[in-house]
């Protein structure tokens, strides 16, 4: 009997996809550095952590569907601290920040409606828009200019009678990009002009660097109707195990009709809640040392690369990740090479190909993201078996 179309046709991970790859290596007793997944290695908040260790109810029972009242009220005063005012009512708490993009895209979209999304964007993007029945159209944003957005009439020309809604990623995963808020503007803007909703995904709202600052879409009134944000606590609190985010709009209709699809799911994991809730008046300095280290490691990484001859990289200004156009024909056949055929003193490294950020057939081919979450020596280490990789997978394929 035949599989679903949608079940056929999802694109798979292309941060996973290598992992039998890597997995072989593994046999063969080489190491490798994970630099293919935003999983960091910073210690997760001691506080999240006592709430599992300390958890002595006789039944983990089902709570409310929206979410558990002392996390949404604590999230009330978290976004208030980011100059983000919203009442209860206006956040729903998902299974993380995927079931969040899924419940938005359903509520606003029937299956054939169109959203725009900047491309290279985080590859589930894909993933949730099959799920949903939804189209993307690609906005294609360039390494050589930092994937910043590009003018108004660009975007506008790829506005349909299909058209529903507009999605970001800000900052950007994979690209680190973070927009201005004249690019948000612009965004609202032509969402206003043409009755559109813009989900923002802003799960690495802290991870910002150089003195820039973050723009929430819920931070521009006049789109005080059309904006829904998409948020989680995976990179903020490094707990991409306890799957908890939120999806947040004043829109009293559409957070009214997302909450029928968070009935249908029952409720958000119980003991998750209540870990984030712990974390949510975690000390400044967690945050302060956590940025400090991270920039450290973009710095780190980018400097390396930066010795490759023929390599387009613009310094990134937040999230934890870096796409680098590589002077190669195909980076996915490289990184299969990585894990098959080099190492150095018994080590290689995977990074995933960004083939699979990208919509638009044919682009990203020499391009790759690297996600810059091992410790300053681990990464010493990685680049430099990276570096020798290239310039050896180079020599071969001359």
């Amino acid at each position: 009997m035949k599989l679903s179309d949608r079940s056929i046709n999802v694109q798979a991970s292309p941060i996973r996809k290598l992992m039998p790859f890597a997995n072989s290596a593994r046999k063969k007793g080489i190491k490798i550095y994970h630099l293919n997944i935003g999983q960091p290695d910073i210690p997760t908040p001691q506080k999240m952590l006592d709430v599992y260790q300390q958890f002595d109810k006789k039944v983990l029972a089902y709570g409310p569907s929206q979410g558990l009242d002392i996390y949404r009220k604590n999230l009330v005063k978290y976004y208030k601290q980011h100059d983000i005012p919203l009442d209860i009512d206006d956040i729903i708490v998902t299974t993380a920040g995927s079931e969040a993009i899924l419940f938005a895209l359903l509520t606003v979209c029937n299956p054939g409606d169109e959203v725009i999304i900047p491309e290279p964007f985080y590859t589930n993007y894909n993933g949730f828009a099959k799920m949903t029945g939804v189209n993307i159209v690609p906005l294609t944003t360039f390494a050589e200019e930092g994937f910043k957005l590009p003018p108004k009439d660009k975007i506008q020309s790829l506005l349909s009678s299909k058209t529903k809604a507009i999605m970001l990623c800000n900052p950007g995963n994979p690209t680190g990009a973070v927009y201005p808020r004249e690019d948000i503007q612009r965004i609202a803007e032509i969402a206003i002009e043409n009755d559109l909703f813009v989900i923002s995904d802003e799960v690495y709202r802290e991870f910002v660097y150089d003195g820039v600052t973050h723009t929430s879409i819920l931070d521009i009134q006049s789109l005080e109707k059309l904006a829904i944000m998409v948020d989680s606590i995976s990179k903020r609190y490094s707990a991409c195990g306890a799957r908890i985010g939120c999806l947040a709009s004043r829109n009293k209709n559409f957070m009214s009709s997302v909450l029928k699809f968070a009935q249908a799911r029952l409720c958000p994991p119980t003991i998750d809640q209540l870990a984030a809730n712990a974390a949510i008046d975690i000390e400044k300095d967690y945050f302060k040392e956590v940025i400090l280290e991270y920039d450290k490691r973009r710095n780190l990484v980018f400097e390396e690369l930066q010795k490759i001859d023929e390599l387009v990289c613009i310094k990134p200004k937040g999230a934890f990740y870096i796409i680098a156009k590589l002077p190669i024909e195909d980076a996915e056949h490289f990184a299969k090479w990585m894990l098959e055929e080099f190492s150095l003193n018994g080590e290689t490294v995977m990074f995933a190909p960004a083939q699979g950020f990208y919509a638009t057939q044919g682009l990203g081919l020499n391009e790759i993201r690297i996600a810059y979450v091992l410790n300053e020596n681990d990464l010493t280490k990685a680049m430099k078996i990276f570096r020798a990789g290239l310039q050896k997978y180079k020599k071969l394929n001359s």
